[in-house]
């Protein structure tokens, strides 16, 4: 409960009229249940509300309650076979905007050595967002307007979710939960089976009810104390961090990483093949027989058709017959060629050592010649200047940044962003995706001196190696001068990352206004993490201005500091 309240909000987890609200009242009435069971099967307070039983009798040694006999909880706890806890952590969707954020949910382990067939416990949403307006999902998100819910799956059936069709890493951080603690947990999730809770994306969200879970497993840990505003699914594995609960982690690649490893593999001759064999315009004899490809070749071209065969079936671009015969045909061909090199993926930087969330900004400068300095704050989450370390590339997402500038004992707004988010998602053989980006917010990135209000959605492509990614970007955009205007943006952009510890960002951006006046913007940032929460930037400013008619060129050097926590 919080404040005396309780976060359930469905009726039928309470047995007395004011449960929710009074828990010296739901304690009395589930005492008078347990001690006057009417039934004594599945529909029995005790089989129902299992976690409370356990907790009185631990708590008042009550050893006198009627027996009853809870066939299906038995079973479940059989299926289960409940051992110990992991927390797992699927990565960023680059192309989904409800997903940038990550997941977070718990599978429970088993005694078979598989983890596969482990059950995940999940809560999420009864939305779907590719299935509802945008604003009305984002809106409705926000202010409770869905129900969450507990689910039970196999863990086989998450990984495919998160994994092989949304294109998701997946972090598994074990936890240091024992197998009675583990129990205690599922009893109360066995309690909320059935039940719903109003659902917040911002804090009564997927991570935040996992909190819930791993607290009631062990009352001495304390995660809900880590958040106040807001609720980040990576956040809360740097909670678990923070309380020593992690004893070890696990990295799964996703379907994307697979196939792109394959990339590496394939001599660019054969890097078509693949693509051309799962939209049948070649035959797989001709492969087979093809003498001019050696046969390590045949293994790589034959295994990568066959993830992008399932990549290509998640996405609904082939019909489920075609699917199962044209992977029996590549299976079976893939066999007859025997043995190959074990595909040997670089495990990326682990996001439990990635930046924190919060922001806070310092830092000196010269513009036109005079001193400036610079404060700002940012409640999340993570941006392209920022060190991509345990993030996924080409992705940023801010709200409420807040950035101040202080020269001649003036205080002005340089930018005041709402929300921001870009998803450069770089194009390769087998993955044309478009990238995006749109902003809503105040910044001084205009014709006059001042913030001004704008909105923008832009759209383009990326390219990319292990050194860099390059992108070109198209932003239509409206402003408020008086008025709100129009204008659009081209934009190139490069980003060198190749070594954790820094990365180099560089855009140049040429915009049309009305009445056909042009405006040239430049920046480059040179950024040195030096620690996972301590970061250096060098920055360069270069932007086009009008006064009276007149184009006047405004240069911004500075040097900041940004901490994270």
């Amino acid at each position: 409960m919080v404040d005396g309240k309780s976060e359930i909000d469905d009726a039928n987890f309470f047995l007395a009229n004011n449960g929710k609200t009074n828990a010296k009242d739901e304690l009395h009435a589930t005492i008078d249940a347990l001690f006057n069971e009417t039934r004594f099967d599945d529909n029995s307070t005790a089989c129902k509300f299992p976690a409370r039983k356990a907790w009185l009798q631990e708590q008042l040694s009550i050893e006198d309650f009627p027996k009853v006999t809870c066939k299906e909880y038995d079973e479940t706890l059989k299926k289960l076979d409940p051992k110990s806890v992991t927390l797992v952590f699927p990565s960023a969707h680059i192309n989904s905007p409800a997903s940038m954020f990550g997941h977070t949910f718990l599978r429970i382990n088993s005694s078979y050595k598989s983890r596969l067939l482990s059950y995940a416990i999940n809560y999420a949403a009864n939305a779907n967002p590719d299935d509802t307006n945008a604003i009305a999902f984002a809106v409705k998100g926000l202010f409770g307007g869905y129900f969450g819910r507990y689910s039970l799956l196999p863990y086989y059936e998450k990984l495919k979710e998160y994994r092989d069709t949304e294109q998701r890493d997946i972090w598994e951080y074990d936890l240091d939960l024992s197998e009675e603690e583990v129990l205690k947990m599922l009893r109360h999730i066995w309690e909320l089976n059935g039940t719903h809770s109003d659902y917040f994306f911002f804090t009564e969200n997927c991570s935040y009810n996992m909190l819930w879970l791993i607290e009631i497993a062990r009352e001495s840990i304390h995660l809900r104390e880590y958040f106040y505003y807001h609720v980040i699914p990576l956040e809360t594995v740097h909670a678990a961090k923070l309380e020593n609960i992690i004893v070890s982690d696990n990295y799964r690649p996703s379907k994307r990483t697979i196939l792109l490893k394959y990339e590496e593999l394939l001599d660019g001759k054969h890097i078509e093949i693949p693509r051309e064999l799962v939209n049948s315009t070649i035959q797989l004899q001709d492969i087979l027989d093809n003498e001019n490809i050696n046969i390590e070749q045949k293994r790589y071209i034959l295994e990568a058709s066959t993830e992008f065969l399932e990549y290509s079936f998640s996405k609904s671009d082939m019909d489920k017959e075609e699917y199962l015969e044209l992977f029996h045909n590549i299976s079976k061909a893939r066999a007859s060629l025997g043995q190959g090199k074990k595909l040997n993926i670089e495990i990326p930087p682990n996001p439990l050592y990635s930046h924190r969330a919060m922001l806070t900004t310092a830092g000196i400068g010269v513009k036109d010649g005079k001193s400036i300095g610079f404060l700002g704050i940012r409640p999340a989450y993570h941006s392209l200047e920022d060190s991509n370390y345990g993030f996924l590339r080409g992705t940023q997402i801010e709200f409420l940044n807040l950035l101040v500038s202080h020269t001649e004992k003036k205080l002005k707004v340089e930018e005041a962003t709402i929300i921001s988010i870009v998803s450069l998602a770089q194009r390769s053989e087998f993955f044309d995706s478009l990238s995006w980006r749109t902003k809503l917010g105040w910044d001084k990135n205009y014709l006059n001196d001042k913030a001004n209000f704008s909105t923008s959605v832009g759209a383009g492509y990326s390219w990319g190696n292990k050194l860099a990614y390059i992108y070109f970007m198209l932003d239509p955009l409206f402003y408020y001068q008086n008025k709100f205007r129009p204008a659009v943006g081209g934009s190139i952009g490069v980003v060198f990352d190749k070594y954790n510890f820094m990365n180099t960002n560089i855009e140049i951006t040429k915009r049309l206004y009305e009445g056909e006046k042009t405006q040239l913007l430049a920046n480059i940032s040179q950024n040195f993490r030096l620690s996972q929460n301590l970061q250096l930037k060098i920055k360069y400013d270069y932007k086009q201005k009008y006064h009276l008619d007149d184009l006047k060129d405004e240069e911004t050097s500075r040097v900041i500091l940004n901490y994270y926590f």
